[in-house]
């Protein structure tokens, strides 16, 4: 019953993965209710869920076309950042981001539920003839790098942060924006699990039956978020960012 219930969470994680972005606040909670010490539910989990990246890539794959270089440059910088966010989860304290993380996911549901307006005012600023954003600047650059130094750390509602990030940042459509928020997020989550496989305590039982449930959500998932209208999808997941966040300040 174990097994199947780690199955489930994976599975589920993986669809939340691909549409909202709070995949391990399922699977986490999950891991350690049936007994795993916190940070090895931790590391379990960010390595569990990578094939829900690439199962959630290759549901968006045309999504994934549309700025080749943009979606280049934005696996990069996660990539890096992961690695940065495992190392400190090994060598920091536990705890030592917890306590905001809640106000970070409540703050990033804010934008975007406002994302929308934000962007008309933004875009009545610069002018309807100015190119469309396309190009990371030092800003979006830093604020990518911060959030997956979070994913690699700990990772939930990182999801929420990218695509808030992406969202505002850029003149993109918003479900290309969730594609390149799924396959960022992967990015960091692959290189902090290459950290975690070789100085953490990893579960790898746990790791397979997440990931075999996980691919096949991520892919599902992928399929759901692109056949929900725009507006269904951002409530979504504000509602599932902000239910996150008061749980955990629970």
């Amino acid at each position: 019953m174990d097994a199947l219930w780690v199955l489930l969470a994976g599975f589920g994680a993986g669809v939340l993965t691909a549409t909202v972005g709070v995949a391990s606040l399922l699977s986490f909670p999950v891991l350690v209710a049936l007994g795993l010490p916190p940070v090895t539910a931790n590391v379990s989990t960010t390595i569990g869920l990578v094939p829900a990246g690439l199962g959630a890539a290759a549901g968006f794959r045309d999504e994934l076309r549309a700025h080749p270089r943009l979606t280049a440059q934005l696996l990069g910088l996660t990539a890096v950042a992961g690695i940065a966010g495992a190392a400190l989860l090994v060598l920091l304290p536990a705890g030592v981001f917890e306590a905001i993380v809640p106000w970070l996911i409540l703050g990033t549901c804010a934008l975007v539920a406002l994302q929308p307006r934000i962007a008309a005012w933004l875009r009545a600023r610069r002018g309807e003839d100015r190119e469309a954003r396309l190009r990371l600047t030092p800003l979006v650059v830093g604020c990518v790098l911060l959030v997956g130094v979070y994913g690699g750390y700990f990772g939930a509602g990182a999801g929420v942060m990218m695509l808030a990030v992406l969202a505002l940042s850029l003149d993109i459509e918003f479900h290309v924006a969730g594609a390149l928020r799924t396959l960022t997020v992967m990015a960091a989550n692959i290189t902090a699990g290459v950290v975690f496989a070789l100085v953490a305590d990893v579960d790898w039982g746990v790791v397979g039956l997440l990931a075999v449930g996980s691919v096949v959500g991520g892919y599902t998932g992928a399929r759901i978020a692109k056949r929900l209208p725009v507006a269904w999808l951002r409530a979504a997941i504000v509602v599932a960012g902000t239910a996150s966040a008061l749980a955990m300040l629970r």
